[in-house]
């Protein structure tokens, strides 16, 4: 096991490679996978999409991701140290740390709303529990979600939960005090267990719903939705969603993988674990497809629903379907391991940055953190009823329209994630000693030269097309 950033608490890194690989996994699989996956693939057509998305994984995120491995393991501590060593270790300046501190402040923003919206899982893990739980008491255990709620009810539930300041901001309280429970029990202890034992059963409910799925809903649409591409429907603004969506989907820019890195140790070989990572998180967006448009078009839902169709459409395809009540609670708790492995790589990030540079011990950064990311949360909750009028960057043309949280989202995923990105490529890509980072990577010779050409040329025009049109949507719409 290798030193930790905050290694003056002593503690160590990731016990073994698979451990690493189930932490980064969790850190990328999240609500990106489950909800953003399936939404965007809903609105922009279906196969079109997910082809033009696998391409972007394999040429940008997954060169990226192993990017963001080799500075942490060549920096061995936070994002920003991190940066700052190999930025000196390679004879460039040290202001190169930037982009890891624009990562831990996307980060930490995104963990602000990312709680918020988590909460919602939380309420209808709650509503299907008790749904469950009064069918079996009922003695009709395997009968559809909430037999006696008309569909309007159902799909205004969603509606009734943004109506109550108080139990936007309960749900969003519990969610935040699991993650910073986790990260302050430690990497070893806190980080490691919970993806050891969160990612096995995700896996799990994964591959069960999407097997019941198969069998109740309508696989064979789903599947010709899913692959059989339109590419009519491949238009520069669905290019750019599915290049966005790559990018956001493997977590890249937020600062947790980096600091993720630095717990590697040296007889890992970063390529291929990148890859297995990347490609692990990929496959998971392709199966939630395959779990959730079965069930929406077996039911004659719309699969273009938007961001309705977890929270709003599927509950209601469960008041129709076998076992519904069960499939619905079983969902939603597959949704909560996703957003909780997830939200744990937002505030690692932040909480090895203040370890490091304020000689924090790690329970009080995280709780500190934690609890400065819950009150910016709280103003994100109160915009969808006491302050829905606010809008903070009502003066920027894109931010216009925009609530407090979906300006968060907004600011965060058009302008600092992909700004970090492309700070990191131009870094590796061009700055960093080039005999450091092939020595971190595990690549050589022409795996190698191919690899960092990649990263020097195709992601920094790649993603400077993602903060370009994140400015200046118009200009893709002519």
């Amino acid at each position: 096991m290798v030193a930790t950033p905050g290694a003056q608490g002593g503690e160590q890194g990731w016990s073994s490679r698979m451990a690493f690989i189930l932490a980064a996994v969790g850190a990328a699989v999240g609500l990106g996978n489950i909800w953003r996956f399936p939404t965007l693939v809903g609105e922009n057509g279906g196969g079109a999409f997910v082809l033009f998305y696998l391409g972007c994984v394999l040429l940008i995120g997954m060169p990226l991701m192993l990017s963001e491995f080799v500075v942490g393991r060549a920096g061995k501590s936070d994002a920003v140290q991190s940066a700052s060593r190999v930025a000196e270790r390679s004879g460039v300046s040290r202001r190169w740390r930037v982009f890891g501190g624009i990562e831990i402040l996307a980060g930490f923003l995104i963990l602000s709303f990312y709680s918020v919206v988590a909460g919602w899982v939380i309420y209808y893990v709650w509503l299907s529990g008790g749904d469950f739980l009064s069918n079996a008491l009922a003695g009709e255990p395997f009968r559809g979600a909430f037999p006696d709620i008309g569909q309007d009810a159902v799909s205004g539930m969603m509606g009734a939960l943004f109506e109550s300041p108080v139990r936007l901001i309960l749900v969003h309280a519990a969610f935040m005090a699991v993650t910073v429970w986790i990260v302050a029990s430690g990497v070893h202890d806190g980080i490691e267990k919970a993806a050891t034992w969160l990612m096995p059963a995700f896996f799990a409910l994964l591959v069960c719903i999407t097997i019941y799925g198969a069998f109740t809903g309508d696989f064979g649409r789903a599947l010709a939705f899913l692959f059989t591409p339109d590419f009519s429907k491949l238009t520069p603004p669905v290019m750019n969603e599915a290049l966005g969506q790559a990018f956001f989907s493997l977590s890249l820019g937020a600062g947790g993988l980096i600091t993720y890195g630095a717990y590697v140790a040296k007889d890992v070989n970063l390529a291929p674990t990148a890859a297995t990572i990347s490609l692990t998180d990929t496959a998971v967006a392709l199966v939630a497809g395959l779990m959730i448009f079965p069930i929406v078009l077996g039911v004659g839902l719309d699969p273009s629903a938007g961001p309705a169709l977890i929270f709003q459409s599927l509950p209601v395809a469960f008041q129709t379907m076998p076992a519904g009540s069960l499939i619905g609670l079983l969902f939603f708790i597959l949704i909560f391991f996703a957003a909780l492995t997830s939200s744990i790589s937002l505030l690692e990030g932040p909480t090895a940055w203040a370890i490091d540079r304020f000689g924090l011990r790690r329970p009080v950064a995280a709780m500190l953190l934690g609890l400065l990311a819950f009150l910016i949360g709280v103003a994100c909750a109160l915009g969808y009823n006491v302050w829905a009028d606010v809008r903070p960057l009502g003066f920027w043309g894109i931010f216009a329209e925009t609530d407090i949280l979906d300006t968060l989202d907004g600011f965060t995923g058009k302008i600092m994630l992909p700004l970090a990105g492309l700070l990191l490529a131009i870094f590796v890509g061009w700055k960093a000693d080039r005999r450091l980072i092939e020595a971190e990577s595990g690549l050589s010779g022409g795996a190698f030269a191919l690899w960092r050409f990649v990263v020097a040329w195709l992601c920094p025009a790649a993603v400077s097309l993602i903060l370009l049109f994140g400015l200046f949507p118009g200009l893709l719409t002519g």
